[in-house]
């Protein structure tokens, strides 16, 4: 029944939309432009680029105490995470040894570099106003198969620009509505801005250093594409990824390990920012004390040391598992 009634709820909430749409037409656009505008000079540049990132993780927030050379735990063979036991919650319920899985990732950094094979990436929680959404999307994705990976890379990055959902047309949109609540597609709105007039990026843009510039400006073009609601996942990543690679830095070498504050280690390999492989140890004595660890994902992210480069939102979903292999550890979950 409650599921009937969240239904009801939200194609009420669609209707809406449809209908408001339909009665404006062309005008709701243009007003939509006017008032993007308007709002803009009437909270100011300088208001304006103080308004939070949507998604504030940053390397300042990587622990590093405890951390592990790459060479740390290299004479052991890992085994599939994937085949450790379901943690009803979501993730795994973890055992003592050395773990592996090559799962689906996202970039959560638009106007950034694609991971290369020397940046060194280590583990930080998801932070910032929108870090429940960004963490239920990717819950959510878990249970809906069927919703592309690119769909679902797509409504992260509208999010991560900070795009109004009064804005949002086409196949995003859809995604959005099959991976979040009504109330969560309401909370879309608050923080968000509209496509930002040219007269105010220019203003923003001179106060701004090159690397946030843009970012800031690869946002503000996301915010446009949704609007339009005309583009393709090649228009998108187009702004989102910048072509080239960022120089690694020398002290955070690739492989590097972090301790988690669970206990266990992590560390990461990403293949561009669509897949990631992903190791942890659990040393015997961290799970003889009875503790139940679980490793769930979808509120990490593998956050690179060179700001120039995305960061990677981690998932529970494996990619090409092997489910006829079998792991030589006994796990006893609690």
């Amino acid at each position: 029944m409650k599921n009937v009634k969240s239904a009801c709820i939200t194609l009420l909430f669609l209707l809406g939309i449809s209908t408001v749409h339909a009665q404006f037409g062309g005008l709701k656009d243009k007003l939509l432009k006017v008032g993007a505008s308007q709002g803009a000079k009437a909270l100011g540049v300088d208001k304006l680029l103080k308004q939070p990132a949507a998604i504030t993780t940053a390397f300042e927030d990587v622990n590093r105490e405890g951390e592990m050379m790459p060479d740390f735990k290299a004479k052991e063979k890992a085994q599939p995470l994937y085949l450790l036991p379901k943690n009803p919650d979501g993730g795994f319920v973890l055992c003592a040894g050395l773990y592996e899985m090559t799962n689906k990732s996202y970039c959560l950094k638009a106007g950034t570099f694609a991971p290369s094979k020397g940046d060194g990436y280590m583990f930080a929680p998801v932070l910032g106003p929108k870090e429940e959404i960004v963490i239920s999307i990717l819950k959510s994705a878990e249970k809906h198969p069927d919703v592309e990976q690119h769909d679902i890379q797509v409504l992260l990055w509208t999010i991560i620009a900070r795009t109004k959902f009064a804005d949002y047309s086409g196949q995003v949109k859809l995604t959005a509505i099959q991976l979040l609540t009504t109330k969560q597609l309401t909370q879309l709105e608050g923080g968000a801005l509209g496509v930002l007039p040219f007269d105010v990026m220019e203003k923003a843009k001179d106060q701004l250093p090159s690397g946030i510039k843009a970012v800031f400006e690869a946002e503000n073009n996301i915010r446009q594409l949704v609007a339009s609601g005309n583009y393709t996942y090649a228009d998108m990543e187009k702004y989102a990824i910048i072509a080239g690679m960022a120089p690694p830095r020398s002290d955070v070498p690739s492989g590097i390990w972090t301790k988690h504050p669970d206990g266990y280690y992590i560390r990461y390999f990403p293949s561009g920012y669509s897949i990631t492989k992903v190791q942890v140890y659990v040393p015997k004595e961290l799970i003889a004390s009875g503790t139940k660890i679980i490793y769930d994902a979808a509120g990490d992210i593998a956050c690179p040391a060179n700001t120039g480069s995305q960061r990677l939102a981690q998932t529970n979903e494996p990619l090409n598992p092997n489910y006829g292999l079998k792991l030589t550890t006994i796990c006893n979950p609690k």
